[in-house]
C-alpha cells in the first residue's frame, strides 16, 4: 500500500484558478465516494479550504493512484486532464506523509503557524471516517499528524499572537486606517473566518461592528456574541454607504458584492474611502470593483506575507515542530513496516496457542482429578514456555519489518514453523474484509 498526496494550493495557483477546484461543503460526501470508487484507490480524504485543495489516498500502486486521482479531479470539475496534471503537486511515500504532517501543523500555510488548518484537517478526516472512505492506514496517519500539530502548538511559541487570513485582514485594515477604533466595520458572513475577524476586530478596540448574513439565527448570534448588530442580506447595499471597512467571508457561489452595488454606494459617499477585504473562496467581491475610485480591494492572495512581524521567530519555532514530525514519521514508518510482518507473528502465536490448548486438554484427560489451582499453574507455565520459545523468533521477525529484502526470510520462517496456511488464511480474511468494505462503499454510491 502506498500513501499519495495531491495538492492544489496558493503557491502554484492564484485565487481564480483555485476557485475551479474547490469543493463546496455539501459536495464533499459525494466527492469522497466518487474518489474512493476509482481504480486502485483504497482509502481517501478530501480537504478544501480557501487556500488549498488537498487529496490524500492510499493506493495499491503509486502511479495508478496518482493517475486516477487526477482523473477524478478532471472529471469532477469538467477540466482537461493535462491541465489538471500541470497544476497539481503530487507526492508519494514519505514525501506525502511529511506533507500531511506539515499541512496539519500549519507549516505549509500562507501564514506559518496558523491554527485554523488543524481544525479543517480534523473535520475533513472525521467526515471521511464517517463515510467509511478511510481505513487502517489513513486513520493512523491523520491521528498521528493531528497529535503532532497539537503538541507543536502547545509546546512551542509558534501560535503566539497567532496569525490567520482573517487576522491578516484586520492587520491590513489597521495599516490603511490609522484610527481604526473609530471606523465602522461590516462583516459579511457568519462562519468560522467571520468569527475570527470579529474576534480580532474587537480585540483591537473596534466597537461599531455589523454582521450581515443570509441566515438570521446564526448572523444574529454571532453579532450579539461580539457586541455588534445583525442586519439581513437585503440591506447590504445600504450598509455599504454607512461603513468604512468590509470583510466578506461567505460560502456563496456567486458574487455577493457587485461593482454596480459599490458604484451606487460610492455616489452617496464620494469623499469617503471604502476598504473591501475578500477572504472568501469562491470570491465574494466582483473583480471589477477594484476600478472604482476611492475603493480599495484586497483578496486572500493579497494577504500573503502581509503580516507576521515575528516571522523569524516563528520559523525557529517551526524547526522544533519539524523535529517532532521527523520523530513521528519514523514511528509511523515503523508501524507501517510492522503491518507486513504482522500476519506471520500472528500466525506464530495462533499455532502456539493451538498447541497449548491441545496439549493442556491432553493433560486434563490423563489427570482428571487436578484442582482448579493446579490446572491454572500448569496452564500458566505451559504458556510461559511457549512465550520464551517464541520470543527470539518474533524479535527476529520484527527486525525483518524494516528490511526491504526480508521477504525471503519471512517465507523461510513460515516454512520453518509450518504456518504457511495460517498466514494465507489471515491475509485472505483481511482481503475479504477490505473487499466487503469496498462493496459497501460502491453500494452507497449507487444509492
Amino acid at each position: 500500500m502506498h500513501v499519495v498526496a495531491l495538492s492544489l494550493n496558493y503557491r502554484n495557483l492564484d485565487v481564480e484558478d483555485r476557485e475551479k477546484v474547490t469543493f463546496e461543503n455539501e459536495e464533499l460526501k459525494n466527492a469522497l465516494h466518487k474518489l474512493r470508487g476509482q481504480k486502485s484507490i483504497l482509502e481517501s480524504v478530501l480537504i478544501s479550504t480557501c487556500n488549498r485543495t488537498e487529496i490524500y489516498v492510499v493506493s495499491d500502486q503509486v502511479h495508478t493512484g496518482i493517475y486516477y486521482t487526477q482523473k477524478f479531479l478532471a472529471d469532477y470539475f469538467g477540466l482537461d486532464f493535462e491541465d489538471v496534471k500541470s497544476i497539481t503537486e503530487t507526492r508519494e511515500g514519505d514525501d506525502a506523509i511529511y506533507h500531511l504532517y506539515r499541512v496539519t501543523a500549519g507549516l505549509d500555510s500562507m501564514v506559518v503557524g496558523e491554527t485554523q488548518i488543524l481544525g479543517q484537517m480534523r473535520e475533513a478526516f472525521l467526515e471521511a471516517q464517517e463515510e467509511h472512505t478511510t481505513g487502517k492506514l489513513l486513520n493512523r496517519l491523520f491521528q498521528d499528524a493531528m497529535s503532532v500539530a497539537k503538541r507543536g502548538h502547545t509546546e512551542t511559541d509558534i501560535s503566539k499572537n497567532a496569525v490567520s487570513i482573517s487576522y491578516a485582514a484586520v492587520e491590513l485594515a489597521k495599516n490603511v486606517f490609522k484610527n481604526i477604533k473609530e471606523k465602522r466595520v461590516l462583516v459579511v458572513g457568519a462562519g468560522e473566518m467571520a468569527e475570527e475577524s470579529l474576534l480580532n476586530l474587537t480585540s483591537n478596540g473596534i466597537t461599531d461592528v455589523t454582521v450581515i448574513n443570509r441566515s438570521e439565527p446564526s448572523g444574529r448570534k454571532l453579532a450579539e456574541k461580539y457586541g455588534g448588530q445583525y442586519r439581513p442580506m437585503n440591506e447590504l447595499s445600504n450598509w455599504l454607504i454607512e461603513t468604512d471597512i468590509v470583510i466578506s467571508s461567505t460560502r456563496a457561489t456567486d458574487f455577493v458584492i457587485t461593482a454596480d452595488m459599490v458604484n451606487k454606494a460610492m455616489q452617496s459617499r464620494p469623499d469617503k474611502s471604502l476598504l473591501l477585504i475578500d477572504i472568501a473562496l469562491p470570491r465574494d467581491i466582483e473583480p471589477e470593483v477594484e476600478n472604482i475610485p476611492n475603493v480599495y480591494t484586497y483578496n486572500v492572495d493579497d494577504l500573503n506575507g502581509l503580516v507576521d512581524s515575528n516571522l523569524a521567530s516563528r520559523l525557529k519555532e517551526a524547526e522544533k515542530i519539524e523535529q517532532m514530525i521527523d520523530e513521528s514519521v519514523d514511528a509511523f514508518n515503523g508501524w507501517l513496516d510492522m503491518q507486513g510482518v504482522r500476519p506471520v507473528i500472528q500466525a506464530m502465536r495462533m499455532k502456539a496457542l493451538d498447541i497449548h490448548e491441545t496439549t493442556f486438554q491432553s493433560v486434563l484427560n490423563k489427570m482428571p482429578n487436578l484442582s482448579k489451582r493446579e490446572q491454572t499453574v500448569i496452564s500458566k507455565h505451559m504458556k510461559s514456555i511457549i512465550n520464551q520459545i517464541l520470543r527470539d523468533p518474533i524479535t527476529y521477525t520484527k527486525e525483518l519489518a524494516g528490511d526491504k529484502a526480508g521477504g525471503i526470510q519471512l517465507t523461510e520462517l513460515e516454512k520453518l514453523f509450518g504456518i504457511e496456511d495460517i498466514v494465507e488464511d489471515i491475509s485472505e480474511k483481511e482481503a475479504a474484509e477490505m473487499l466487503k468494505k469496498n462493496q459497501l462503499i460502491k453500494e452507497k454510491q449507487l444509492n
